[in-house]
């Protein structure tokens, strides 16, 4: 994932561990990150830091900066993305010329209940979102297109060090859908991508960060199992193989390999860092 240049100045914006992973690489590479978020202490060095709740219109000016990263949880307050994206936008000095969104691939939902062969969803493919959640996640996209002309990068099943959920639940021997659908990506290549999406001269306008290797969730959980030599948790019951099936073609034409281009390397990985 080689980039053309790195943005002299980022603004980062709920600058949570993502943010801190791929700021420290923007950082190492000669360019200033400001952190917008509520709370700043902590910050890694080199992090310029911005305190501002975006729930509230925000009483200063924002830094003049070249590129903003938007990584928001979708606000539980009426109003969705509308309110702290409009806020944000108020308080920008002049809009930076590329701006990238974080959604999620869970504007898909609609698809997870048909039936095997389940179709392989693409960048073309229209949302079907289901819950407020994911008509939040949608509405987020197109108020930062219409605001920031913000790129939109949807990752699915983000995983990794400090987001260990299933291997707490192989450990704890948890019921599991074993025929899920699933689609994933290590945190260490989301922010690697970021970086390169604020690099790259040409990015897409929205692109699905997702790893090569959609799997159902079975397999997951039997290699994680085997891994630590603990029983395969059991099949949840009902399971009626629900999930979706995205491809990450573009993401590989693009910008080519990733670290973990599976899950076995990216658990592996991890259990190695806790050493297991």
């Amino acid at each position: 994932m080689s980039g053309e240049s790195t943005p002299a100045r980022t603004l980062w914006v709920g600058c949570g561990r993502l943010g801190l992973r791929a700021g420290v690489t923007l950082v190492g590479t000669g360019g200033e990150v400001h952190a917008l978020r509520r709370e700043v202490s902590g910050l890694p060095e080199g992090f310029r830091a911005v305190p501002a709740d975006l729930a509230h219109p925000v009483d200063r000016r924002l830094p003049e900066v070249d590129a903003m990263v938007i990584t928001l949880p979708p606000p539980d307050a009426a109003g969705g993305y509308e309110t702290p994206l409009r806020h944000l936008a108020a308080a920008l000095p002049q809009l930076p010329a590329r701006t990238v969104l974080v959604s999620s691939t869970r504007v898909f939902e609609g698809f997870a209940d048909r039936a095997d062969p389940a179709p392989v969803l693409t960048e073309e493919d229209a949302p079907q979102p289901l819950g407020d959640r994911a008509r939040s996640l949608l509405d987020g996209e197109r108020t930062a297109r219409e605001l920031f002309d913000a790129i939109v990068v949807r990752p699915a099943g983000i995983y990794g060090p400090g987001r260990d959920r299933m291997l707490r639940t192989v450990r704890e021997g948890r019921p599991v859908m074993h025929r899920r659908r699933t689609n994933r990506i290590h945190e260490e290549d989301l922010a690697r991508l970021l970086v390169a999406l604020l690099e790259h001269p040409e990015p897409p306008q929205l692109l699905h960060a997702v790893d090569d290797s959609p799997v159902r969730l079975g397999k997951v959980v039997t290699h994680i199992a085997d891994r630590l030599a603990l029983p395969v948790p059991p099949a949840a019951e009902p399971d009626p193989g629900h999930g979706t099936v995205l491809s990450g073609a573009l993401r590989t034409q693009l910008f080519g390999s990733l670290r973990h281009p599976d899950f076995r390397s990216g658990y592996d990985a991890m259990l190695a860092d806790l050493g297991c």
